[in-house]
């Protein structure tokens, strides 16, 4: 009889260990509200539709990742980074196009209950500036390095409200917390720029930094001589760094520093 007893127990707590279990998964097109987003563990997804993927990294820094569609590579995933402190966040990049822009900026706003505080281009290439124009629309202000504008203009892109520029640093804020966008030197183009935020050690190197196994990608507007000396200054500034996201592909450590300084070598 006991051992019935024991049986129907250990019977139930499987079943709502289960259950537990089952309700943490995201279906692809839904979101999740802010209490759920918090009990996920690293490296969650907490947001998914075939526009935009948002992933949890720690408790403060968030990886969205949408699509380029390209001529030479096909349908290319493109990353940005989120930091949020509190109830604010900064953003380097802006998805690909306005549509998954407006669901970033949506989720942050209506389900994470964010203020978001700034929006920051990494470089002037479409996967970094392709849904400004929705953040102007929500007001957001959006930050750029100076080197990032004269690009801009150059290529004829235009936005309803002007960049705010900077030289070789910006220092912002998300609550109580620091957050560095930073230039180091040429690269994958002339302006690209690296977010980092102190507490998580963690960094968004954009594109001027590779994923392990990459290839040299589009070189178009590259400086590839001054590349691998860009990185090593980078290297020598943080080489703390815990947490490192390529502009594409998966998350790494310092390792894709030397990935990339050999690379181009």
């Amino acid at each position: 009889m006991k051992n019935k007893i024991l049986i129907i127990i250990v019977c139930g707590i499987l079943s709502v260990s289960f259950k537990r279990s089952s309700a943490m998964q995201i279906e692809p097109g839904r979101t999740v509200t802010a209490q759920a987003a918090s009990s996920f563990k690293d490296s969650s997804i907490i947001y998914k539709t075939d526009n935009l993927i948002i992933q949890k990294i720690t408790d403060h820094i968030f990886k969205h990742t949408s699509f380029l569609k390209t001529k030479d590579f096909g349908s290319v995933p493109c990353n940005g980074m989120i930091v949020i402190n509190g109830s604010e966040a900064v953003i380097f990049d802006t998805t690909t196009d306005n549509e998954s822009s407006g669901e970033l900026i949506n989720f942050l706003i209506k389900e994470l209950k964010c203020k978001i505080n700034a929006i920051i281009p990494t470089h002037f290439h479409e996967d970094c500036v392709g849904g400004l124009e929705d953040f102007n629309n929500y007001d957001i202000p959006a930050y750029a390095s100076n080197k990032t504008i004269k690009q801009l203009k150059a290529e004829g892109k235009k936005f309803p409200k002007p960049l705010h520029g900077f030289n070789s640093r910006l220092v912002l804020n998300a609550g109580d917390k620091k957050i560095y966008a930073e230039y180091y030197g040429e690269g994958h183009t002339k302006d690209n720029i690296i977010g980092y935020f102190p507490q998580d050690k963690a960094m968004f190197g954009g594109c001027l930094i590779k994923e392990s196994g990459a290839s040299k990608g589009n070189l178009e507007d590259a400086n590839v001589k001054e590349w691998p000396r860009t990185v090593r200054r980078l290297k020598q500034k943080y080489p703390e760094a815990e947490i490192v996201i390529p502009g594409h592909g998966k998350i790494g450590g310092v390792e894709l520093f030397d990935y990339t300084i050999k690379l181009f070598e």
